[in-house]
This record gives C-alpha cells, sequence and structure tokens, in this order.
C-alpha cells in the first residue's frame, strides 16, 4: 500500500488490520464515508456516512439525517441511495456498485441495499444492537431475496467506533449539564 495516499487521508497502514485485502481505493472511498460521518456529527445527527461508488465515482453519498429532515427512514445508507437514484434517473443500480458505510446497516437499510441491486457492501463498524449484516443476523445473503450483496467488514472500524463514542459521550455530558442547570434553577 501507498503510504502517502493513506496519509493524505489520515489512515495509517498500520490501523488497518487486513492490509492485504483492503485496496487504496476501498481506504479512500471509506476515509470518504467517515467524513460525511462528521459532516453529520457537525449537525448533531449520530455521525453515519455513506458513499455508493460505481467505476470509481461517486454516484451517491449521504450522512445520517433524521433529525434535520424530520424523517425515520433518513439513514446515512438510503440517503446515499437517493441520491445516487436521483441522479441516474432509475431506481436500480448499475452492476458493480459499491456501497461504503461506516457503520453496519439496520433492517430498513439492507433491504433498501437489496432492492437497488448494491452489488457489494464495505461497513466500518459493527452495530452490535442492530446491525443485522453480521451482528444480529445475516439478512443480506438469506435466500429468499433474488438478490445477494458481498459483505465486508471492519475496514476502518477503530476510527468509525471511536467517532461514535466520542459522540455519544458528547451527547450524555450535554444532558447531564442540562439536567444540573434545571436543577439550580
Amino acid at each position: 500500500m501507498d503510504n502517502r495516499l493513506l496519509q493524505s487521508h489520515n489512515i495509517s497502514a498500520d490501523s488497518i488490520s487486513t492490509t492485504k485485502f483492503w485496496s487504496i481505493q476501498d481506504v479512500k472511498w471509506m476515509n470518504y464515508a467517515l467524513e460525511l460521518a462528521r459532516c453529520g456529527a457537525g449537525r448533531g445527527e449520530v455521525p453515519v456516512g455513506a458513499v455508493l461508488v460505481h467505476e470509481q465515482i461517486a454516484i451517491g453519498k449521504g450522512f445520517n439525517e433524521p433529525i434535520g429532515r424530520h424523517d425515520a427512514t433518513a439513514h446515512a445508507e438510503i440517503v446515499a441511495l437517493r441520491d445516487a437514484c436521483q441522479r441516474l434517473s432509475n431506481y436500480r443500480l448499475p452492476l458493480e456498485t459499491t456501497l461504503y458505510v461506516t457503520l453496519e446497516p439496520c433492517t430498513m437499510c439492507v433491504g433498501a441495499l437489496i432492492h437497488a441491486r448494491v452489488n457489494k457492501l464495505v461497513y466500518a463498524a459493527f452495530e452490535p444492537r442492530a446491525g443485522v449484516v453480521s451482528s444480529q443476523m445475516n439478512l443480506p445473503m438469506q435466500p429468499f431475496y433474488n438478490h445477494s450483496i458481498q459483505v465486508h467488514q471492519g475496514l476502518c472500524a477503530e476510527h468509525s467506533s471511536e467517532m461514535l463514542k466520542a459522540f455519544f459521550r458528547k451527547r450524555r455530558q450535554a444532558s447531564k449539564n442540562n439536567k444540573k442547570d434545571l436543577v439550580n434553577k
């Protein structure tokens, strides 16, 4: 791996546990998804970012926006799918489309990925409570679907996990401070 490219994306080769598997392009796109997650966090949303890639071109991108959009379905994956489908004027994505997302998808998002015909899913951090790609079940590989998705997990997992932990620590602290302010009034 070219360490200069990795450094330009704020990721060291040592921080990637499976360097033989991940290409420089994989690292580049996951880093972009992490940047999108940071944008969402800056707006008070849970920091999850997603980018859809076809032939090394981003065709759709998004970050969590359920609070800002007042839309329970505005998960990063759904926002990225909607962006790509609008750009392409089609609800089905081209063959060989890959979604890079910073957190293991939920049931709703996996269903949308299957219906849009995403070819490959690469996600960073596991979601032990509601992740249905590997944490709670393996939804994308159920035999009753007419489409299956290749799944690869763990790329930049530490970076994504730390961003999520920091976000929730900050949120808990703000909640504590608000409670103290109410008590002191």
